[in-house]
């Protein structure tokens, strides 16, 4: 998927003072952005284009594209390039926009300059996804395929296994090789295939090349050999995931060299983890070099992330004068994207979170919680909803479709850590899928925003639900935040059937903490019918309270400034 993070160098090239003024705001944000001057403005701009991995220009668009039309050569090289207007009213995505990263450019150039992406890519106009910016090579028809994909023609969708794909619409259709039900194919794939016009092949990282080699070994050599043994098992190197090798192979020039040229990393591993991999061709002279008995054929089974279980040999070592190799396949993973959405804004919902939204082919939640990101997810997603108290059914929901090979993103609001579906989901996932967490900002940190800063120092999350916790335990431990002189900010804190425990604890936390110490009760926040209620624990009625608000009660030194909740961040208040 597309990166949220900014080119690596990145070019600024001006014209006028207002120009140099919008350059100089995003050379201070990003420090790989610098201003390149020359003796006139189309000087500058070839020589951003020469050095630079990305340009953003502060020029006519016209002008923009006569000074860099004789410079293209081909998009997968060219830099990105975006153009700015002199207001800084819009940024245009005009070359790169998949392959050079250009679309996410403008979208950052956009964020800081308060101007607007023009972004004119076919698929992302419509909200679906380039097949060139899934994160993997794509070869073959890609123009001809994606516009299929565009015009709703039927589009079949081959794969050799369950990858973890975003969602795609309706009319690209998962189906048997033998299939004829559409003139267009998406292949997916890590064998070598006939291309024709109507036919694009995504390659998925699934091959690892585990190498030996003598000392000195020349890379001219190990490069030969590996693509000699692909093309005879009719493997593609495209599909390659990383070279993989034992740890005293680390430094060997001639291995690292051909990574490089690939494109891939290398990864090793010691001679005690290589010599627990069951392999078919062991070698004892092997072992008495280097401490196991197979280099080559155990790395590619261990691949990158060490499970032999997953992996199967296709060739066997294979051997030149200086230098082995043998290729394993790694079986897919399903992927798992944990979502916090934040408190419920759309602006306080992470650029992150939205793009494994749109990464995802499997959405699942609290339906109240998936209505306010349906907007953002892409056209063929599959939306799993449920209602209130199902999180354990949500949770294994979400990871039997991971365990499935899909791409599942499973929201829920705030950080999904604190109080929400990270902790029910991680229980049931195993190590057939791979996990990654979003954090969000959550419900104690928007309310702590509205009301000032309660959360200045030392503070106690508690949730007051005794559906999940005994009271006799939440009582113990509201006891211990008391004692402990804590900011307490209590979630679920009130309920038509639950309505005396947050008396309960208020309670307890008055016998520790002065009567005038502040309570702010923030319903809402973020979200539409926000509303505060600052009191005392002496005057806080509960009564306000319902399982939309989050109440948090200062610790003995927080104190009302103007109307706001401060908590100093030592114990010595200075007034």
């Amino acid at each position: 998927m597309t990166d949220q993070n900014p080119p690596a160098r990145i070019g600024l090239v001006a014209a006028t003072a207002a120009g140099r003024r919008h350059a100089d705001t995003l050379a201070t944000a990003w420090p790989h952005a610098r201003l390149v001057e020359g003796e006139s403005a189309a000087d500058a701009l070839r020589g951003a284009w020469a050095e630079c991995d990305a340009v953003v220009a502060f020029l006519a668009t016209g002008a923009v594209v006569r000074i860099l039309a004789p410079l293209l050569t081909d998009k997968r090289s060219d830099p990105a390039v975006v153009v700015v207007d002199e207001a800084a009213r819009h940024a245009v995505a005009l070359l790169g926009g998949h392959a050079g990263g250009g679309n996410d450019l403008a979208e950052q150039v956009g964020a800081m300059l308060d101007a607007r992406p023009v972004i004119t890519t076919a698929t992302d106009a419509v909200g679906l996804p380039g097949l060139d910016t899934l994160g993997w090579p794509v070869q073959g028809a890609v123009a001809a395929v994606s516009r299929a994909i565009l015009d709703g023609e039927p589009v079949r969708l081959v794969a050799d296994a369950d990858w973890p794909l975003p969602a795609l619409p309706p009319n690209v259709r998962t189906t048997d090789e033998d299939a004829v039900d559409g003139r267009y194919r998406l292949l997916v794939t890590d064998r070598v295939v006939p291309l024709d016009a109507r036919t694009a092949v995504l390659r998925p990282p699934s091959l690892v090349a585990g190498v030996g080699a003598s000392r000195g070994v020349p890379a001219a050599e190990v490069t030969e050999l590996l693509h000699r043994v692909l093309a005879e098992a009719g493997l593609d190197p495209a599909s390659l995931r990383c070279l993989a090798s034992a740890d005293v192979k680390a430094d060997e020039a001639g291995i690292l060299s051909t990574a490089d040229a690939l494109g891939v990393p290398l990864v090793t591993w010691p001679a005690t983890r290589l010599a627990t991999v069951d392999v078919p061709h062991p070698s004892e002279v092997v072992r008495a070099a280097v401490g196991t008995p197979s280099v080559s054929e155990a790395a590619a089974l261990l691949g990158p992330d060490g499970r032999a279980d997953d992996s199967t040999l296709l060739v066997g070592k294979t051997a030149t004068a200086m230098a082995t190799v043998a290729v394993a396949r790694h079986a897919p993973r399903g992927r798992l994207a944990v979502v916090g959405l934040g408190p419920g804004a759309a602006d306080l919902r992470t650029p992150r979170a939205v793009a494994e939204l749109r990464r995802a082919a499997v959405v699942v939640g609290l339906d109240q919680y998936l209505d306010q990101v349906r907007d953002v997810l892409r056209p063929g997603t599959r939306v799993l909803s449920s209602g209130l108290g199902a999180e354990e059914e949500r949770a294994r929901a979400a990871v039997a479709e991971a365990v499935a090979g899909r791409a599942v993103a499973l929201v829920g609001s705030g950080d999904a850590g604190v109080y929400a579906m990270a902790s029910p989901a991680l229980e049931y996932a195993d190590e057939r899928i791979d996990v990654v967490g979003v954090p969000g900002v959550t419900a104690a940190l928007a309310a702590g925003a509205l009301l000032g800063a309660p959360l200045g120092h030392d503070h106690a999350y508690l949730s007051l639900s005794d559906l999940h916790t005994p009271w006799e335990v939440i009582e113990r431990r509201v006891t211990a935040a008391a004692e402990g002189d804590f900011v307490t900010v209590f979630y679920n804190p009130r309920s038509r059937a639950r309505d005396w425990q947050l008396g309960k604890a208020l309670g307890i936390l008055a016998a520790h903490r002065p009567p005038d110490t502040p309570v702010g009760v923030v319903r809402n926040a973020s979200r539409p019918g926000e509303r505060l209620h600052l009191a005392t624990l002496t005057t806080v009625d509960p009564t306000v309270v319902d399982m939309y608000s989050v109440v948090v009660v200062g610790n003995s030194d927080t104190r009302l400034v103007a109307g706001r909740m401060v908590t100093p961040r030592g114990y010595r208040w200075r007034s």
